[in-house]
């Protein structure tokens, strides 16, 4: 039996998922996790700080030592260099580590694309040898504010006058310094206007494999935040605009030097132009992947990304006939989680296959920027993407959050 160390941190949503598709695979799955070892897994337990990276990797390298580890993922950002590291060291199919440190540092990233030329908006880093003018000279405005490690749009900050920027800035250094993370260089770009797209796709020695291509129907502006809401596939996207779109994709992999396994782009599609605002060595965040099946057996991401990791992927595996999607149920402002009302009205929509939610009575939330969780998911099939649209935007106006 193949076994795969799958990274999962804390916070992830999509432990179950992963543990669901080894069992169907018959992959024996070694957890990586921060915290202290549950008592029910024992030795398929390995205890590490992902915001240490090295330390983490050689903890994995150590398990190796004693047990046979034939492939690496991580489930989410914080341990995609975790893996690339280690799984550098055990010699198994992984990314390089710098190509994977690219997508987790928005600078870097920024300049790795600009050396390639891949299209991507204006751009410039702020960090302590940079005066504001310099910044407000060279971009247009409206701009947009980004600490360079974060994600799931924390810290990311809309800016439409400069005389904002300095103070949007600060704020997403607080943000950022709040999450333990690097607050020293912060990207501001400039904001293009256009349709919203994700590419999902598997890397292998192949090249790109596009999964599915994902509209997002809404802007996603909050205020002064970004906070995803849908996601439907397949992309209504015109053929030529969505073949422009694998290929920009395929060419920021490249720039990157990432080599395997699961990749998440994000583009804007303005015209015939196509620009890429993010590239994440990791699929679809959340449980946003269980908006996908492939396959006559309905088979899950999950299970695509295991078999990656041992190098059996499946090729000849595409999307399942008809279109889904995915709501990301967003928080109404910060606060004390007091309940979510109208979801059994939200299950009597013939669209909807499921409603999962992952906030709990008591939590304390916040939307973006500060925030970067979200209250839960709604999950629905239908023939045509113009009806999955549809079926979330009712179960939306159905949904009630309420916060204290």
């Amino acid at each position: 039996m193949s076994r795969v160390v799958v990274i999962l941190p804390t916070s992830t949503y999509r432990a179950g998922d992963f543990i669901e598709a080894g069992s169907g695979l018959g992959v024996d799955l070694l957890v990586a996790s921060e915290g202290d070892a549950p008592l029910e897994m024992g030795d398929g337990y390995i205890q590490i700080t992902c915001s240490r990276p090295e330390d983490a990797a050689e903890a994995i390298v150590r398990a190796g030592d004693t047990r046979q580890i034939d492939g690496i993922v991580a489930a989410d950002d914080a341990g995609v260099v975790v893996a690339a590291l280690a799984g550098s060291k055990l010699g198994l199919l992984a990314n390089d580590p710098e190509a994977a440190r690219a997508t987790r540092d928005k600078a870097l990233l920024r300049a790795r694309l600009s050396a390639a030329e891949v299209p991507q908006p204006p751009w410039r880093v702020f960090d302590a040898k940079t005066q504001v003018g310099e910044i407000e000279a060279e971009l247009e405005f409206p701009v947009v504010v980004k600490p360079t490690s974060l994600s799931a749009g924390q810290g990311v900050i809309r800016v439409d006058h400069p005389g904002q920027l300095r103070q949007a800035i600060e704020r997403a250094r607080t943000i950022a310094s709040s999450e333990g993370s690097s607050a020293d260089r912060i990207v501001v770009e400039t904001l293009i206007h256009g349709d919203e797209v994700a590419l999902e796709g598997m890397v292998t020695d192949r090249g790109l494999t596009t999964l599915a291509i994902f509209d997002k129907p809404d802007p996603g502006l909050s205020g002064d935040g970004f906070q995803e809401t849908i996601l439907v596939t397949p992309s209504r996207q015109p053929p030529q605009t969505q073949t422009e779109i694998e290929r920009v994709a395929a060419q920021s992999i490249r720039a990157l030097g990432l080599t395997r396994g699961p990749v998440h782009v994000e583009m804007i599609v303005s015209g015939d132009r196509v620009d890429v605002i993010e590239v994440a060595a990791r699929s679809i965040g959340g449980l946003c992947s269980r908006s996908l099946d492939f396959g006559l057996m309905d088979t899950s991401l999950e299970t695509l990304i295991l078999r990656n990791a041992i190098g059996r992927d499946k090729p000849e595996l595409r999307r399942s006939g008809g279109a889904s999607g995915v709501l990301m149920i967003p928080i109404p402002s910060a606060g004390e989680l007091m309940s979510v009302a109208g979801l059994e009205r939200v299950r009597e929509i013939p669209e909807v296959s499921g409603v999962d939610i992952t906030a709990r009575p008591g939590d304390r939330l916040a939307p973006p920027p500060e925030g970067g969780r979200y209250v839960g998911f709604v999950f629905a099939r239908s023939q045509r993407p113009e009806d999955v649209e549809r079926a979330l935007r009712d179960a939306m106006k159905l949904i009630e959050v309420k916060i204290r």
